[in-house]
Order: structure tokens, then C-alpha cells, then sequence
């Protein structure tokens, strides 16, 4: 794996100025991530200017592209999970062909991601995007966050569950992020330093946070394209 860590950096490196804009979404459970996305590409839709270009989102359709990207089984699907698994585990039940290593399958998802990225006009959510597109020009990466009691509520209603089950909802999954982006990436995802902006959604409505990061965008394509930036 590590000669293919190698060759994902050097293409990152070769490749850092070229694209379209693209946003990467990390988010805190229930932290209004899929609101925020849905409305982020319908503002930055009327707002692009090349009516050729429609924005697109790959959260849950991501591993439906690599799997056609790759010409891999339908039924590989469930190893594609951000569940992780013990090293051993993994060694053993690739060996025996029951699916190809994680490794392999996380790094064909991050080649699959890059290629999205320099396509540009898609907003990537989840998977250590912000990371593996990082050198990428015309890049927004994005973290939502928000305070647990609001979260809780928002799975409650979004679910229809009880409040105790949203707590056990939102630390599982999070924790499930969390391991994913340490293991593959050697990351805290919660490092504000890896993202562009980390908003508080307790403290702002969905529509100005679209309005921010919609603004952020405009900005970084105007800087990457005529090396102005835009205050």
C-alpha cells in the first residue's frame, strides 16, 4: 500500500492547479449535513454562470462510481462501508477472495474522488474528500458541526426515533467516521486546520450558511483563475 500512497500523492502534487470548483462536506452528525447540502447545490446551480455544468452530489452515489468506474460486483457494496475492521481481518478475508483488501477498495475510492474533483461543479461528501483533494485547486472544504443537544433533536425528529436512540445513532456514526479518517488518512477529523471553514449550525440558518459557502466558492475560483482575491 505504500507504493500506492506514493503514486496518489504525486498525482495530487502534478495536478495542483488545474479544475473547476468542487466542495468537500464533513459533518458532525445531525449537524444538518444533507440540508445543507441539497440547498448548497441548488445555490451554487443558479449562480454558475456555465449552464453546461450542472452540480452534482455524491454522497451515497459515490460507491455506485466507483463500482462502475472499477467494473466491480454490485455485491461488493456492503465492504464499502467507513466501518472499520481489524487488520487481520482484513488480510485474511481478502486472501481468501471474499473481496479485495480495504486498502485497495479506499484507494480506488480516493482516485475516484480525484477524478470528480478535477471534473470540478460536484460537491463530495464524507470519506476523507477534503484530504484527498486538498492540493487541488478551487476546492471548498467544509465542516459542520453543532452542539449535541441540537443534534439529538434534529436525528429525533429526522428519524423519528427516541432520544436515546438518536444518542446511541450519533455516537456510533461518529465514531465510525472518526475511526475511518484515522485509519486511512492518519487524520483527527475534527482538526479545524483541514478545512476552509468549520461552521457552527446552532448559530446560523441554512440559507447564510449556503450564502457562506456559496461566497467562498466564487471567491476561490476568482483567485485561482486571475490570481485576484476577492475581499
Amino acid at each position: 500500500m505504500a507504493e500506492s500512497r506514493n503514486l496518489f500523492i504525486r498525482s495530487e502534487r502534478k495536478d495542483a492547479r488545474i479544475g473547476k470548483p468542487f466542495v468537500t462536506i464533513s459533518y458532525e452528525v445531525g449537524a444538518y449535513g444533507v440540508v445543507v447540502v441539497e440547498n448548497l447545490c441548488e445555490f451554487l446551480q443558479k449562480r454558475d454562470n456555465r449552464k453546461e455544468n450542472a452540480w452534482k452530489v455524491f454522497d451515497k452515489d459515490l460507491v455506485k462510481k466507483v463500482i462502475e468506474e472499477y467494473n466491480l460486483p454490485k455485491s461488493i457494496v456492503p465492504y464499502f462501508s467507513e466501518s472499520t475492521v481489524s487488520e487481520i481481518e482484513d488480510i485474511v478475508e481478502s486472501a481468501v477472495g471474499l473481496y479485495p483488501s480495504r486498502y485497495t477498495l479506499v484507494y480506488e475510492m480516493n482516485q475516484t474522488i480525484l477524478r470528480l474533483a478535477k471534473s470540478g461543479s460536484v460537491i463530495i461528501v464524507g470519506r476523507g474528500a477534503n484530504i484527498v483533494t486538498a492540493k487541488i485547486s478551487k476546492g471548498a472544504h467544509i465542516r459542520l458541526v453543532g452542539s449535541l443537544d441540537n443534534r439529538i433533536l434534529y436525528i429525533k425528529q429526522h428519524l423519528k426515533i427516541s432520544e436515546k436512540e438518536a444518542i446511541k445513532f450519533i455516537i456510533k456514526e461518529n465514531r465510525r467516521r472518526s475511526n475511518y479518517f484515522k485509519k486511512y488518512f492518519d487524520r483527527n477529523i475534527n482538526d479545524p486546520l483541514l478545512y476552509d471553514l468549520v461552521i457552527n449550525t446552532d448559530r446560523l440558518s441554512i440559507q447564510d450558511i449556503v450564502r457562506e459557502i456559496g461566497s467562498l466558492i466564487i471567491k476561490r475560483e476568482t483567485f485561482a483563475t486571475t490570481g485576484i482575491l476577492e475581499k
